[in-house]
């Protein structure tokens, strides 16, 4: 992930401080590319200009503009902040935009992107706003003799992972916050007490495997939205996983809707995810007001860019969810979503939030009460879990929590 650097590089861009060209060096020379300014999307950079730098080409196909080079190919669907890399869809801090025959895509495309460790074919300075063909030097650096595969193996835990990750789940709800009633749950059981039970499962799963948990609640008691994700996920923290259960207002047909669906922090772009967004958001009127911290300044652009940086990761981890608990949920895979949860709101590392299914249809309150449905949803958590920070080591080649 990106560190200080990079997140105060963005700030000054912000503050009109940015660079106003991108240097592209390769084996074909040195190519200088002018950059726009832009006051809610920062830098952008000409697609075709860039490819021809790169030794690529632009196409158009259908709604996408395709972007060839010799270490890929990448889909762009302008007015949103979509790329598909080849192997998965993933999400730039700001949208890519069509002006006449020009394409603009984020600089963060290439310093995110383009320059992705995994893919070794580029590599991004910050400070001098330099794309140089190749990968970073300490990744040709040939591994000291002293260390040996089987060392690395065993510095390895079970799981594949190296120590030092942690992660913070977040079981939705709790005390006087009941959350919803669940017309199909057993007597007496809300929401509050599903969330519970799936997140010890799921911390119990993350632990055995070798993975640091928090959690934000451990018994039936009330945490204010604002403060589960910046006190219980710190620098330290992976990933903050949030656990809910979705609903339906009585309506015709409405106990026939059923599925999950995982979310991250953004705009919302459906009525639905903003139906949802809402009705979670209706915890904040059972919080104790609290002084509210005050930022401002480049604090505040700070935190929003860190915000920012983390969205890519937190749609790739709410892809993983996804992914994993199709293999257990017989319900309707409603997709990745984003919505403006304020539990996600605070969040300074990757967050997500879960909705594991509706209370109000009958077959997913029976697997969301049930001891072995809650183990098979907690077990397809942790799963997802596990493979997002594989991929997160795969990607910085660290194994350390919150790097």
């Amino acid at each position: 992930m990106a560190g200080p650097p990079v997140i105060l590089a963005m700030a000054l861009l912000l503050l009109g401080q940015g660079p106003e060209r991108l240097q592209v060096t390769s084996a074909r020379g040195t190519t200088a590319v002018e950059l726009r300014q832009h006051p809610a999307a920062g830098a952008l950079v000409p697609l075709g200009t860039l490819a021809r730098a790169l030794g690529g080409t632009v196409e158009i196909s259908d709604e996408w503009v395709v972007l060839r080079t010799g270490t890929g190919r990448f889909r762009f669907l302008p007015g949103t902040p979509l790329v598909e890399d080849g192997t998965a869809m993933q999400m730039m801090p700001a949208d890519t935009r069509r002006s006449g025959d020009t394409t603009w895509v984020p600089l963060a495309f290439v310093s995110q992107v383009l320059a992705d460790p995994g893919r070794r074919g580029w590599t991004y300075s910050a400070a001098s706003a330099t794309l140089a063909e190749g990968p970073p030097i300490d990744v040709l650096v040939t591994r000291p003799a002293t260390t040996s595969v089987g060392a690395e193996a065993r510095a390895r835990l079970p799981s594949g992972l190296r120590p030092g990750h942690r992660v913070t789940i977040d079981p939705g709800h709790g005390g006087t916050d009941p959350g919803n009633p669940g017309r199909f749950f057993p007597s007496g059981m809300t929401e509050k007490h599903v969330t519970l039970a799936v997140g010890l499962l799921v911390r119990d799963e993350l632990e055995r495997r070798g993975v640091k948990v928090t959690m934000t609640r451990t018994t039936d008691t009330l945490i204010n939205l604002g403060h589960r994700a910046p006190r219980y996920c710190r620098d330290d923290c992976d990933l903050f996983v949030s656990i809910h259960v979705n609903a339906l207002d009585p309506r015709p047909g409405y106990d026939k809707a059923r599925g999950f669906e995982t979310f991250f922090l953004a705009e919302a772009r459906t009525a639905d995810a903003a139906r949802v967004a809402a009705m979670e958001n209706e915890a904040l009127r059972y919080e104790v007001e609290e002084e509210a911290e005050v930022v401002q300044g480049l604090d505040f652009i700070l935190k929003d860019l860190q915000v920012n940086e983390f969205l890519r990761e937190s749609a790739r981890a709410a892809q993983l969810v996804q992914s994993h608990l199709r293999e257990v949920h017989d319900g309707l895979d409603r997709g990745v979503k984003q919505a403006n949860f304020a539990v996600l709101g605070t969040a300074r590392r990757p967050a997500i939030l879960v909705e594991l299914g509706f209370g109000t249809n009958r077959q997913d309150a029976q697997l969301m009460t049930t001891p072995s449905g809650q183990r098979a949803l907690a077990t397809s958590l942790a799963d997802a879990v596990i493979a997002y920070l594989r991929e997160h080591e795969r990607k910085t080649g660290t194994g350390e929590g919150g790097g």
